[in-house]
C-alpha cells in the first residue's frame, strides 16, 4: 500500500466521511484523495480532500472504513507515507511522515524529495 493511516487519522477521516454523507447512492465510493502538488516552501505540498468520484488512474486502497485514493502521478512521492492526526494547543491536524522527503518545511505541509522527486525531476 502506498499510504498508511494511523488509528487516529483513520478514526478522524471516517468520522468526517460519515458526517458529511448526505447522498446514500455515492456513499459506497466516498473516500479521501491524498495527493502531492507543486508548491509550499520546499517544492511540493500535500493535499487531502473528500471525494466520491475516483479518477481512472487512481490507486485505490482501503484502510478500515476509509477508502484512500492516490493519483498515479503522486504515488511515487507518497510511497510509504504515514498520515497521522495530532491534537495540540498550538497545532492540530493531519501530519505526514514521508520517507521520501529529504527536507521539510517548519509548517510540516511541504517537502522536498531528492531533486524534488524520486525520479530527479526538477520542481516546477
Amino acid at each position: 500500500m502506498t499510504v498508511t493511516l494511523t488509528e487516529k487519522a483513520e478514526f478522524r477521516l471516517w468520522a468526517f466521511l460519515k458526517s458529511s454523507t448526505t447522498d446514500e447512492t455515492n456513499n459506497a465510493k466516498k473516500g479521501v484523495r491524498i495527493s502531492v502538488k507543486d508548491g509550499g516552501c520546499n517544492g511540493y505540498e500535500y493535499g487531502i480532500e473528500i471525494t466520491n468520484k475516483p479518477q481512472p488512474d487512481d490507486i485505490v486502497s482501503q484502510q478500515g472504513n476509509v477508502l484512500i485514493y492516490v493519483d498515479a502521478a503522486s504515488a511515487p512521492l507518497l510511497e510509504g507515507v504515514v498520515v497521522d492526526f495530532v491534537e495540540g494547543v498550538m497545532d492540530s491536524g493531519f501530519k505526514f511522515s514521508n520517507p521520501n522527503a529529504t527536507d521539510t518545511c517548519g509548517c510540516g505541509k511541504s517537502f522536498k524529495a531528492g531533486d524534488c522527486s524520486p525520479n530527479g525531476v526538477p520542481c516546477s
